[in-house]
């Protein structure tokens, strides 16, 4: 027994030494990227803190939403952010997934990249929406008499710039349209529709998507506009995203990781190939570079330039 754990443990150690060297070079590659979605978070949040400065509550605006869902109270508000981070967390697990598993569909540092930039278009249109019309929050620290309800006038910049986390993004008034939380929810939801390969997973996180929509509002942090416009925006914005960004390299063709190269070591390797074919020689055993073109949906493949690693690295 302990025999068969060693060996399996070291199999598995194996394999994600194999896959973190793949995903640090495509990391090398697209960093710029992902950091630029990355620092995008913070100006979201640095956003949505300043438009608490112009918040001014007033009474709760006539809701449908709120006609049909009974009112949660504040001591069950915790629900819908209990919820969303179930699907935050299960979400980031799943991305890293190829680190552990064998089959593997996609590489983590190009879905992130996706993911960031379906984030980001969103954010865009939600900062520039509920700046230009402020309503009166519905959520109770948001609501006349609350002393959370507006912020007094920042004395340095600095006070605006560390926007009081978390406890500024919790108690945040003034952005509702249209909602955050739906925003990360859809966009979670509808990668893994495309990339996960369990139905019942995905059909699970539609009904946890649709049961999040009714906490919110039935908890009162959003109005219900803010959820159905998140859900019309979000899922536009990811279907006409989805179909200019190249699609990713499909990985469940082959058994073995795909190392990505450099240009200049691809560059380096074809001069060194173009003497052999000249002289009739055979450039086709395991370590010839090689570049996948699988086309989905009329597309062809994001162009990551690979090489097969050597066959023996698998053999345990």
């Amino acid at each position: 027994m302990t025999f068969y754990i060693a060996r399996e443990a070291s199999k598995l150690w194996r394999k994600v030494c194999m896959e973190t060297t793949v995903e640090v070079h495509l990391l090398m590659e697209k960093w710029k990227l992902l950091l630029a979605g990355l620092l995008f978070q913070y100006v979201h949040g640095l956003a949505a803190r300043g438009v608490h400065y112009l918040h001014r509550p007033g009474p709760v605006l006539q809701d449908l939403g709120f006609m049909a869902l009974p009112e949660l109270g504040q001591d069950r508000g915790y629900l819908s952010e209990s919820l969303f981070t179930f699907i935050f967390l299960s979400f980031v697990l799943w991305t890293f997934h190829p680190f552990v598993y064998h089959n593997k569909r996609f590489y983590t540092v190009l879905l992130w990249r996706r993911v960031l930039s379906f984030l980001v278009t969103c954010q865009i249109l939600r900062i520039v929406t509920f700046y230009s019309t402020q309503l009166p929050g519905p959520n109770y620290h948001c609501r006349e008499g609350s002393k959370l309800a507006r912020l007094p006038a920042p004395d340095t910049v600095f006070e605006v710039l560390l926007i009081n986390f978390p406890r500024g993004i919790l108690y945040g008034c003034g952005d509702l349209i249209f909602s955050s939380h739906m925003i990360f929810t859809l966009v979670f939801v509808n990668t893994y529709q495309k990339y996960g390969s369990k139905r019942f997973i995905k059909f699970f996180a539609w009904m946890l998507v649709i049961i999040q929509s009714l906490l919110i509002i039935a908890a009162r942090k959003h109005y219900s506009v803010d959820i159905v416009v998140a859900w019309y925006t979000v899922n536009l914005v990811v279907f006409f995203i989805d179909k200019k960004l190249p699609e990713m390299p499909d990985r469940t063709s082959g058994s073995l990781s795909l190392l990505p190269l450099s240009v200049k070591e691809k560059d380096g390797r074809l001069k060194d190939e173009k003497p052999n074919k000249l002289l009739g020689g055979n450039t086709g055993d395991n370590n010839t570079d090689w570049r996948q073109r699988t086309q989905m949906n009329g597309k062809h493949g994001e162009e990551v330039n690979v090489v097969k690693p050597d066959v023996t690295a698998n053999v345990t």
